[in-house]
């Protein structure tokens, strides 16, 4: 960087930290929009969330419209960068939508009433979507004000797509990318939907877990049935199914799926050492949700269990009477909505498949089985050798004194994936969440600190790749 441009970059950052005020008042706008995408009950209020968000970019000069989609629409803006820039064209990416806030009680304040409050790290916003995504997208947002309003305008040219749909898989995304391909074209996508190492520690995600997300229905006799004048006759779903559910894990952690890890390759040396390196301490890890001992495939050390290698999980499992009280029956149906964490190279198809195999081989005679897919994707490898990842090195360097660390990620994020076979180019995930942020809990939080650093971080990847380094 010349010292003229350092000198721009330095009045931008200046005014990030002087409109700390206004910025949170603006994130604190956003989270009151109940905008949870699952219930077509907050159909308006997800809209009303994509015109909050339209109206912003308008304010900073993009040319932005509310594309429809067959479910909530999508919000894409424009901005050409200054006059003749050789800038990259950066695709940022975030989305709008959020999870429902259940179970109510369990929030210390209402969840789209958003409060700071005093946390160990200073002040943190606690509200649905403060961390996923709202207030990470907004980051970027944050980001292109200040340089609009301290540096003379966004300085390099600038595409955001943000989608209402991602916490229910993002089922009307893809045919957005692919119908727009010309206009979504980009030299990379640039993603705020992850963590950090740790408050004071940056990090670049280079690796996401796939999904298969399934819910099985077992059906039995063909009404709920009197358990005393029909136990040890009729077939018992919520049994059945319960124990072809508990055998999906062997007592070592592995999954008995049929053909599960035929496609999952073991990490190389190099990079256990350096996940190795990092010194994750999972007994502190697992205490802070309230457990002691590890679970998973036994014999693994934690970072590998949670980065690189491949899940089932059962997410919820209802059938018969759950009310207050007795109720003495056989359900005439039980399910269940199981979730599987998939590493780079798996199908969801083929493990679909093979779970499929996994029950059709238990089912009891007279039992009836079906299943419903809510989501699928391909866990992703990130390139590490590009420009993006070079600049956001150098600007995570500048703004915390320290490399950032490059970590695996257990979550899965569809839209990386969607984007490289669609658009054909490379994600760089700068996330600024921390593990203990509660996402998708009652008490989501985000922390200002992680916030405010994360939006000087974003000012500075732009200088970075607008001064061509």
């Amino acid at each position: 960087m010349t010292a003229g441009t350092d000198a721009v970059v330095r009045a931008v950052l200046d005014n990030v930290d002087a409109e700390q005020t206004h910025s949170k008042g603006r994130l604190i706008e956003l989270l009151r929009i109940a905008s949870i995408s699952t219930q077509p009950e907050h159909a308006h209020d997800v809209r009303q969330a994509a015109e909050w968000l339209r109206d912003r970019l308008v304010e900073l000069g993009l040319t932005v419209e509310i594309r429809p989609t067959a479910g909530h629409p999508i919000v894409l803006g424009h901005h050409p960068g200054p006059t003749g820039t050789k800038a990259p064209r950066i695709l940022f990416y975030g989305h709008y939508d959020v999870q429902p806030p259940d179970p109510l009680e369990l929030w210390n304040s209402p969840p789209f009433d958003p409060q700071l409050v005093d946390g160990p790290h200073g002040p943190r916003i606690v509200a649905r979507g403060a961390v996923d995504d709202k207030g990470q997208l907004m980051m970027f947002i944050e980001a292109l004000r200040a340089w609009r309003a301290g540096g003379g305008g966004i300085p390099a040219p600038v595409t955001v797509l943000l989608e209402g749909e991602e916490e229910i898989g993002s089922p009307n995304l893809e045919p957005f990318l692919v119908a727009n391909k010309g206009e979504l074209s980009a030299d990379f996508a640039l993603i705020s939907d992850t963590n950090m190492w740790n408050v004071d520690t940056p990090g670049l995600t280079t690796r996401l877990r796939g999904m298969c997300n399934v819910e099985i229905t077992l059906k039995g006799p063909e009404r709920d049935l009197h358990s005393g004048l029909f136990g040890g006759s009729a077939l018992n779903p919520v049994n059945a199914l319960a124990r072809i559910v508990a055998e999906m894990h062997d007592d070592q952690g592995k999954i008995q799926i049929p053909g599960f890890y035929d496609a999952v390759k073991p990490i190389s040396a190099d990079q256990r050492a350096e996940w190795n390196a990092l010194g994750f301490d999972e007994d502190a890890f697992l205490r802070g949700i309230g457990l002691s001992a590890p679970s998973g495939e036994k014999g693994l050390p934690g970072l590998e269990r949670l980065w690189a290698r491949p899940t089932a999980d059962i997410n919820g499992f209802w059938g018969g009477y759950t009310g207050v009280g007795s109720k003495t029956i056989i359900p005439s149906q039980a399910s269940a909505k199981v979730s599987f964490r998939l590493v780079p190279d798996q199908d969801p198809k083929a493990i679909l498949e093979g779970l499929k195999r996994f029950v059709a081989a238990r089912l009891p005679p007279g039992a009836q089985v079906s299943y419903q897919v809510f989501a699928m994707s391909l866990g992703m490898e990130i390139a590490t050798d590009t420009p993006w990842v070079k600049a956001a090195r150098a600007a995570l360097q500048r703004e915390y004194g320290r490399a950032p660390v490059m970590m695996g990620s257990g979550g899965s994020i569809p839209v990386v994936e969607q984007i490289k076979r669609t658009l054909h180019i490379d994600s760089l995930m700068m996330g600024f969440g921390l593990e203990d942020d509660q996402i998708h809990s009652p008490n989501e939080k985000f922390e200002w600190q992680c916030f405010h650093r994360g939006t000087r971080s974003h000012v500075l990847l732009l200088a970075e790749l607008a001064a061509g380094n």
